[in-house]
Formats: C-alpha cells, sequence, structure tokens
C-alpha cells in the first residue's frame, strides 16, 4: 500500500477575512445542478464561520425594497443552516425559487450610469442587500444575469469612496452552454442525457408510423444543447443558429420606428433551409428510412424575416417571445408543402419544443459534481483571493479559474458575448459525419432548374 500523506486528508485551512454574511441569488430559467452549487456554496462559508443568507426568487424582492417595506425573513430571504441543506446536492429544483427580474434594464450604456433614474433598482438592491446586513454577493444565473452583476459592479464604483462595497462573484448557470469563459455549464449534460432520450422515443414512433418529428430545442443564442440532443438522440438532422451561413442566409432592411433609420439584418433564407430538410428526407428514403426525427434550435426564431415577427413582444432583456412564434409550427407546414411538391407525396409531420421538461431533471453526476466545484468556487473567489468582478470557471480536472467581468461583458454595451459552436470544431462536423450523407449540390441544381422554369 502506498504511504499515507496526512497532509491530503486534512481540510484546508480557514482564511482570515472580514465577511460576516453573504448572500446567494439564483436568477433565470433552472437548471439540473442548481441546489448542488447553491448548497456547496452556502456550506463552505457556513464551516468558516460565515453566514449565509439565501435571497428567495431572484431579485424580484429585492428592487421591491423600501424603508417602509423592509425585507422580511422567510418571505424575502432565509438564513440558511447546515440542517436546511442535508441531501440537498443530488436534489431537483430550486432551493431559493428563481425569477427574471432584471435590476439593470435600465442600464445598456456606460453613461447610464451616472444617471440617478436609470440605477435606481440597482440602487435598492444595493440599499435592500446592506439592510440586512450583506458584505458579499454570490450571483448565479445565465448570461442575463452576470450582465446583471456587472451593472451591480459597476453602479458600486460610482459611490463614495467610504461608501461600503458588496463584491460580488458570479457562477455560471444555463442548459444552454453557450457561456463564453467556460466549457460546459452545470445542467447541460443532464438536459441532453434528458432530452436525447426524448429524441430516442419519438424516433421509434416516427418509424412505426412512417412518419417525422420536427423538434424545437431550447438555445436561443447558439446551438449547443440541439447538437448535443441530436447526437445522444441519434437525430436525422440538426440545424442552428450557426449553420444559417451561405445559401442559408440572406439580409433584409429594418427602419427603426423611433430614429427612421434604415439598417440591415441577417435572416434566414427559409426556402433554402426548407429544401435542405427536404434533401435529407429524400435522401434517408432511398436508404429505405421513410422516418426520422428532425432537431431545430429555437434561436433560429431570431433569424426570422421581419414579416414572422410582427406583433410578438420582448422581454425585459429584450428577447423576442419565442414561444409566441411556435417555430416547430411554421417549420412543420413549409416542410410538408416542399415535400409534397417534390414527391406528389404526404409525409406526416409532427412538431413539438422540447426543453421545459428538462430544466428540473435530476443531474447527472457530472453536473453534481462540476456544480459542486463551482459553488465551492465563489468561497474560494472571495475569501482565499479576495476577488470581485469575476465568474468562477473550471477546466480540465475541476481545475478553477476566476474570469474578470471585463473579459466577458462589452464594456461598450454592457452586453456579454455569447459563445457559439465553431462551425469548424471537431464538434460540429461530429453530427455531420453521423447524418446521412447529403448532396447539396443536388440542392443547388434544382434551385437551377426551377428558376429556369420559372423563366
Amino acid at each position: 500500500m502506498p504511504e499515507t500523506n496526512a497532509s491530503t486528508m486534512s481540510r484546508p485551512p480557514k482564511m482570515r477575512h472580514n465577511f460576516r454574511r453573504v448572500a446567494i441569488l439564483f436568477a433565470g430559467g433552472p437548471a439540473p445542478g442548481a441546489n448542488a452549487v447553491i448548497s456547496t456554496a452556502a456550506t463552505a462559508f457556513l464551516r468558516n464561520e460565515i453566514e449565509v443568507v439565501g435571497v428567495l426568487h431572484g431579485y424580484s424582492h429585492l428592487v421591491e425594497y423600501s424603508p417602509d417595506r423592509p425585507l422580511v425573513e422567510g418571505q424575502d430571504y432565509v438564513k440558511i443552516n447546515h440542517r436546511m441543506l442535508g441531501r440537498t446536492r443530488n436534489s431537483q429544483g430550486i432551493l431559493l425559487g428563481t425569477a427574471r427580474t432584471n435590476p439593470g434594464k435600465n442600464v445598456s450604456h456606460p453613461t447610464h450610469l451616472d444617471d440617478a433614474e436609470r440605477v435606481k433598482p440597482l440602487k435598492t438592491v444595493y440599499e435592500a442587500l446592506r439592510s440586512i446586513g450583506v458584505d458579499a454577493l454570490i450571483s448565479i444565473g445565465g448570461d442575463d444575469t452576470l450582465k446583471t452583476a456587472n451593472k451591480f459592479k459597476l453602479y458600486q464604483e460610482k459611490l463614495p469612496a467610504d461608501a461600503p462595497r458588496i463584491p460580488v462573484v458570479h457562477l455560471p448557470k444555463t442548459i444552454d452552454n453557450d457561456y463564453s469563459g467556460i466549457d460546459f455549464t452545470f445542467g447541460f449534460f443532464t438536459a441532453v442525457d434528458f432530452l436525447g432520450n426524448e429524441v430516442r422515443n419519438l424516433i421509434a414512433d416516427a418509424e412505426a408510423n412512417r412518419a417525422y418529428f420536427l423538434v424545437e430545442a431550447m438555445g436561443r443564442s447558439a446551438g449547443w444543447l440541439a447538437y448535443g440532443v441530436a447526437i445522444a438522440g441519434e437525430a436525422s438532422l440538426v440545424i442552428s443558429v450557426e449553420d444559417i451561413e451561405g445559401n442559408y442566409a440572406d439580409t433584409e432592411e429594418v427602419k427603426n420606428p423611433k430614429t427612421g433609420q434604415v439598417s440591415k439584418r441577417k435572416i434566414m433564407n427559409i426556402e433554402n433551409v426548407v429544401k435542405r430538410i427536404v434533401l435529407t428526407m429524400l435522401t434517408r428514403e432511398r436508404e429505405g428510412k421513410e422516418y426520422g426525427v428532425i432537431v431545430i434550435a429555437e434561436g433560429l426564431a431570431e433569424l426570422l424575416p421581419e414579416s414572422h415577427l410582427k406583433g410578438i413582444g420582448r422581454d425585459e432583456h429584450g428577447h423576442i417571445n419565442i414561444s409566441a412564434i411556435q417555430l416547430y409550427s411554421v417549420f412543420k407546414d413549409l416542410i410538408g408543402a416542399e415535400y409534397k411538391a417534390q414527391t406528389g407525396n404526404s409525409r406526416k409531420i409532427t412538431g413539438l419544443q422540447l426543453g421545459y421538461e428538462a430544466r428540473c431533471a435530476k443531474p447527472l453526476a457530472f453536473d453534481v459534481m462540476l456544480g459542486c466545484q463551482l459553488g465551492v468556487g465563489a468561497y474560494r473567489a472571495l475569501v482565499e483571493n479576495g476577488l470581485n468582478g469575476v465568474m468562477v470557471s473550471v477546466s480540465g480536472q475541476l481545475q478553477l479559474h476566476y474570469v474578470p467581468f471585463e473579459k466577458l461583458v462589452d464594456p461598450s454595451t454592457l452586453v456579454t458575448v455569447v459563445r457559439h459552436i465553431d462551425t469548424n470544431s471537431d464538434f460540429h462536423k461530429l453530427t455531420r459525419f453521423l447524418e446521412v450523407y447529403v448532396n447539396e449540390e443536388e440542392l443547388t441544381r434544382r434551385q437551377i432548374a426551377a428558376g429556369s422554369r420559372g423563366k
């Protein structure tokens, strides 16, 4: 047996610090592994004699604070203790609840930080946290929550020199996995596993009925989830925002209703995308497969022509209401019509959206481990390294890294940088190797022939 090294069995020593109470806050959509993050972050602080409060439902209660409406324990926040955290790492849901309230929604440029009215919600959050003795904030959420954390830090930099500061550390969360600064976010692999199983069930149904399912997968800005689900679920084809290039992209002029200024925006060439999907179906038929599942990323809705977006609302972060568009419904009808035009036959195509089912699924072991390290990383960033305005990241053997907000947020627009799939990467190529080989030159020839007939 190897010699025992006592130091490897020793817990890291307690560090000297000035923290008395930290707050943990979760915002945005749920993700599997959320409670592993919350639980281990809280435990790390508690075991080093730092009080922990859990802010309930994101920023929604904090922005309602006033001296006449103080925060109420049990209603707006909870004091976290060891008993509350028993066996919570693998639990489903979110211990603290969540919300999408955005206290930084009126700040979209650095100069807005000098506008008292625009920063009022951030000021209210600061005063709310100070009112319950919080001297550090752990923010858990997606890219919109990261933007808020950055604005909260920048707001405090404008305070008088003698005003107390609340350092903020952010922990990245999204099943979309589109975060810059980290390879994989907690919950992503659980969501892929859960939804991949759903796709496999749909394939069995499709084969029995000689039909197709068109699955719209979550993923507003990038195609990581759609691609992961297609690979794990053995889908026939996957298309995401990264694929809208060349013949599959177009532009249209858009007039700003406020300024009257005309600009060009990139849009999807729906006709060519639909023809590409039908070409996959026809190629599979030549192999004797009259069924399949096509996966499309919901973010393609942002690339629809403006005619499809009329009357569609936007949320506090400026995102269009994708659920109101029902992208799968738009596409399934177009695919069915194109298939019939090319073959003279009909093929049943059923559209549906997948994503919500996975957000609170029981987390896989990897997501629990990743979440635990991120949670502990919050403690280590603040107490061991004395950092402020950083996002906790991991790589390799869950090695911790701390990425400054300035590297993740555009300083001129205060918008986060999305991490798209590199279409030259081996990850992207993997899906194409797994799909049926399609001769896209055939698609070009058909387009040319169709144009000649039109003349």
